[in-house]
């Protein structure tokens, strides 16, 4: 699950949701919006099936196996608060989902593959793993290498980026700061996150 390399369109159908930004799933999920399958809406799913739909959501959606995301939820569920919108703001603090948010690339795959590659420096440190979690103070920066420098420019050029309150973004230096924790309304997917703490707590 948390490198899925099969048909992305199929699993925005069947999620009904644009959980894979690539322009080919776009175009597909676009073209055709039912689910796929010989009859698509032959039945309703039960509600186990409409949280498990949500909690597919969230894997697709920032790229977690499933062990990782039960992790996630067993760290969240040490602390006071709305367990399920804590769930979603560690996954919005992922170090892959912050450089898709900021525009260094156009998808949350292209972002993982460039932190995996050590495309990225955290406090002028090489990071390569894409479930790094930041925190208020970190700076994201692209390596000093001009070629990736160029790469990433060119991407920003054409990239509309979600402006987020939390975090800035230089696109002059290809730089992000973070300058806070991301609240309730930074969270980027829409989802029964409630459906999800309930099915993860069977």
């Amino acid at each position: 699950m948390a490198h899925y390399t099969g048909p992305k369109a199929r699993i925005n159908r069947r999620l009904s949701a644009l959980l894979y930004e690539s322009a080919g799933a776009t175009r597909a999920s676009d073209r055709r919006n039912s689910p796929p399958g010989m009859h698509p809406r032959g039945r309703r799913p039960s509600n186990y099936g409409l949280a498990l739909m949500e909690k597919q959501k969230i894997k697709h959606y920032y790229g977690l196996g499933e062990r990782q995301l039960r992790r996630y939820f067993d760290a969240v569920g040490r602390k006071s608060g709305n367990t399920g919108e804590l769930l979603l703001l560690m996954c919005e603090r992922r170090l892959d989902n912050v450089v898709r948010r900021c525009g260094f690339t156009k998808t949350r795959p292209q972002a993982r593959q460039g932190v995996a590659h050590g495309h990225f420096r955290v406090n002028g440190v090489k990071v390569t793993s894409p479930s790094y979690i930041l925190r208020p103070g970190d700076v994201i920066e692209v390596r000093g290498r001009e070629n990736l420098k160029n790469l990433y420019r060119g991407v920003i050029a054409n990239a509309t980026p979600d402006p987020l309150d939390w975090v800035t973004f230089d696109t002059e230096n290809l730089k992000a700061t973070v300058l806070g924790l991301p609240g309730p309304s930074d969270i980027s997917l829409p989802v029964d996150a409630n459906a999800v703490v309930e099915f993860l707590s069977r």
